[in-house]
């Protein structure tokens, strides 16, 4: 059995995971990386993207974050992300519903500011569709 190390993945809602894995593809702002027990210390910032998560029995996770910072040492992984989303929680058709009532928000807003705030959204929402391949 390969070694682990303790991976958590935090949004400013709470605490998504706390569990011993194998190893987790953070993808960091000057690429992707690979951190794996007993990795030396590192703290990154996240770009937008996948974090791949390998579980003790070899089963994968796949969470899109967006924001945050992650810190590897050793015996563990820290991930606090602005976003979370575990990929295995979207649904392809909840997700092009969502999408299709943001572009109605912004084609609706009255003024810039609401304007402004359904297109942050509408532009995450296509970020994530894109992220995971479900468009």
């Amino acid at each position: 059995m390969a070694d682990t190390f303790t991976f958590e993945l935090v949004s400013p809602e709470r605490l998504l995971i706390s569990e011993d894995v194998e190893s987790v593809v953070v993808p960091g702002s000057e690429g992707d990386f690979q951190v794996l027990a007993n990795h030396a210390p590192v703290l990154s910032t996240l770009r937008a993207g996948l974090l791949d998560v390998v579980l003790p029995d070899g089963k994968e996770r796949r969470i899109f974050v967006r924001g945050g910072f992650a810190e590897a040492g050793p015996e563990n992984l820290t991930v606090l992300a602005q976003t979370a989303i575990d990929s295995a929680d979207l649904n392809k058709a909840a997700l092009a519903q969502e999408i299709q009532n943001a572009e109605e928000d912004v084609a609706d807003a009255k003024d810039d500011q609401t304007r402004d705030k359904a297109q942050d959204k509408l532009d995450q929402l296509k970020l994530i569709r894109d992220t995971l391949g479900l468009n």
